[in-house]
């Protein structure tokens, strides 16, 4: 803190002090004596105080939402906001300030070229950098590696790099993860034979994002197996570039991969390209997914005497896209094979361009495949298409296994007695805090200015952190929908201008009161709605994933509120207090929304309803 600073922050002690030295109320929501009137959490309170009518304080779960900085971390940090300089403090600032940043790994490095076998279990956030180069056969084993962290990253640089018979399993890695992170980046460049071996890699994780990069260039016999990988993870990015470049006989399985994920997405780039003699099979790959996105560009071209095989791929899956550019161009005595391929339940979308072309003496052929593919400069020779179903549809009603039971329900459903299920409400999100609303003013938040906020969370540029980064500011500035008013926030204070804007200065916001009966049968206890149950206008904010805690706050107009005890199926006693919101128009709603596919009917033909997750809100006027 320079001279000026500390005088102005001084001045601003001494003159405040004489305005609080009175305050005595100790109600919740109300600035004790024993508190320090200036921390942002005080700043908070004033300012509810002041914005919003009716007399009643900020109930809990949203004044746990303020910033733990103190009086002096906050004026610092805001300094340096001010300068652009926050990343030049930011381990400091993620720390003091509880966001979500990725750790360090150059504190957690892993470089020696060790000459036994390893075994790591209960390991995480490691770098791994020239680690067993060179070695002569052996094995390592990662188990039960990063496994339950909340954020898992790893790095894997040159490992097993020019290796003779070398053998890595990784198993159970990085499972039950929130946001995980791993890189293997030149993994096992130049090695023979050996194997390596990804069995239950991310499965159940949470944001699972892994990057191969030159993973097994020029490596001669060595075979690679991806099993389980994946799987049921949620909105995860895997993505394979220069995988097996120049490989020799190296062949790669993928089995189980993605299987009953949601929104996984996986790119291929360069995969296999000029090998010689692969053998890659891709079974159960990305099976009953949700919006599983895969892309294929240069997938094995140049190649010579390959063998790919795709069976039961996106196999029951909804929607779902899949891209194949450059597959197997200009390739030698290659055999594709597609058994029951893209057999989606709901219509998915397939773009093969340039597929096969300038192949010599290879075969493709398609047995069982559906739905509605686009097929441009595709090879005419040596293609065998059997059972081929273009725009299928499956017949009867459609049941989505990832419509989870309980997230959407009709509003008959809120009456006292009912039994059904709840969905899982719990936040899966990483613990953050607002930030006070003189530090995030001095943040960037622009796609224009992308560069800025990575630099200042250490985002490098492809990593995991720029793409969430990234991806909440395109969601931010996505134009708002028919009806639609939308902000995104970053402060409370900013949350709050953006209720009152809309609704008023009397309002009050509501959550379910915890997470009891979560993804359990419970029973519908006493149901009271909101305004006496009449038509209303609310704004509904929603968590996004972000550095510091970001809201996706949007008006919703013509509503109905219910708040409703729950209760325990067995003994009948309350268990939760939840909040329900029924959207009564639905008109401007996607046709493949995932609550018509739960409901079983189209935009603007019924209401949908659903709770107020965990750490999500909503407001209304009293």
């Amino acid at each position: 803190m320079n001279i000026i600073e500390a005088a102005f922050f001084l001045c601003f002690i001494s003159s405040s002090n004489v305005h609080f030295a009175g305050a005595t109320k100790q109600t919740a929501g109300n600035i004790t004596p024993s508190e320090n009137p200036f921390t942002p959490k005080a700043s908070l309170i004033r300012y509810w105080n002041k914005r919003i009518n009716g007399g009643s304080p900020p109930p809990s779960f949203f004044l746990s939402k303020a910033s733990p900085l103190t009086t002096v971390d906050s004026t610092r940090f805001a300094s340096l906001a001010s300068r652009h300089a926050l990343d030049t403090r930011l381990s400091d600032f993620c720390t003091a300030a509880k966001l979500f940043c990725f750790p360090e790994l150059a504190a957690h490095s892993v470089t020696e070229k060790h000459g036994d076998d390893v075994g790591f279990s209960v390991y995480s956030d490691k770098n791994f950098t020239n680690y067993g180069s060179d070695r002569l056969a052996g094995a390592d084993t990662f188990k039960n590696y990063s496994g339950g962290d909340n954020i898992g990253v790893d790095s894997f640089r040159r490992y097993s790099r020019d290796s003779a018979g070398h053998d890595d399993g990784f198993t159970n890695y990085a499972g039950e993860v929130n946001v995980a992170d791993q890189s293997f980046t030149t993994y096992a460049t130049g090695s023979t034979g050996g194997s390596g071996d990804f069995t239950n890699y991310h499965t159940n994780a949470n944001q699972p994002n892994g990057r191969f990069t030159s993973y097994s260039d020029e490596a001669n016999g060595r075979s690679q197996s991806f099993t389980a990988y994946s799987e049921n993870a949620n909105s995860g990015a895997q993505t394979f570039t220069s995988y097996s470049k120049n490989g020799n006989g190296a062949p790669n399985g993928f089995s189980g991969y993605g299987s009953g994920s949601n929104v996984v997405k996986s790119g291929f780039s360069g995969y296999g390209e000029t090998s010689n003699g692969a053998n890659d099979t891709f079974t159960s790959y990305g099976g009953d997914g949700n919006l599983p996105v895969n892309d294929f560009k240069k997938y094995g071209e140049g190649g010579n005497g390959a063998v790919y095989g795709f069976k039961s791929y996106r196999d029951q899956s909804n929607i779902g896209a899949d891209s194949f550019s450059s597959y197997a161009k200009d390739s030698h005595n290659e055999k594709v094979n597609f058994v029951n391929y893209g057999k989606s339940f709901n219509l998915g979308s397939d773009d093969f361009t340039g597929y096969g072309q300038g192949d010599d003496g290879g075969n493709v052929s398609f047995k069982t495949y559906g739905q509605g593919p686009s097929f441009k400069a595709y090879t005419k020779d040596g293609v065998v298409f059997a059972r081929y179903f273009n725009n299928a549809s499956s017949s009867g009603k459609r049941v989505n296994k990832w419509t989870e039971p309980g997230k959407f329900f009709r509003e008959s459903m809120l009456k006292e007695g009912t039994l059904t299920q709840m969905p899982d409400i719990k936040d899966k999100m990483p613990k953050r805090t607002f930030l006070p609303r003189t530090i995030v003013s001095k943040l960037s938040f622009s796609s224009s200015k992308t560069g800025e906020v990575w630099r200042i969370f250490g985002a490098g540029e492809n990593s995991s952190m720029a793409g969430i980064i990234s991806s909440a500011i395109s969601e931010c500035e996505r134009p708002p929908s028919y009806g639609e008013t939308k902000r995104c926030v970053g402060s409370a204070e900013d949350m709050i201008d953006f209720a009152t804007s809309v609704l008023g200065h009397g309002v009050v916001v509501r959550t379910t009161e915890n997470v009891v009966g979560s993804k359990k049968k419970i029973v519908i206890g006493k149901v009271k709605g909101i305004n006496g149950g009449d038509l209303t206008r609310a704004v509904s904010c929603h968590q996004s994933l972000y550095p510091y805690l970001l809201y996706y706050c949007h008006s919703v107009p013509k509503v109905r509120v219910y708040e409703a005890d729950l209760l325990d199926p067995e003994s009948s006693e309350k268990i939760n207090h939840g909040i329900a919101i029924c959207h009564i128009d639905t008109s401007a709603w996607s046709a493949s929304h995932g609550a018509f596919v739960a409901l079983g009917s189209g935009p603007g033909r019924i209401e949908v309803c659903h709770w107020i997750f965990e750490n999500d809100m909503t407001w209304m006027l009293r």
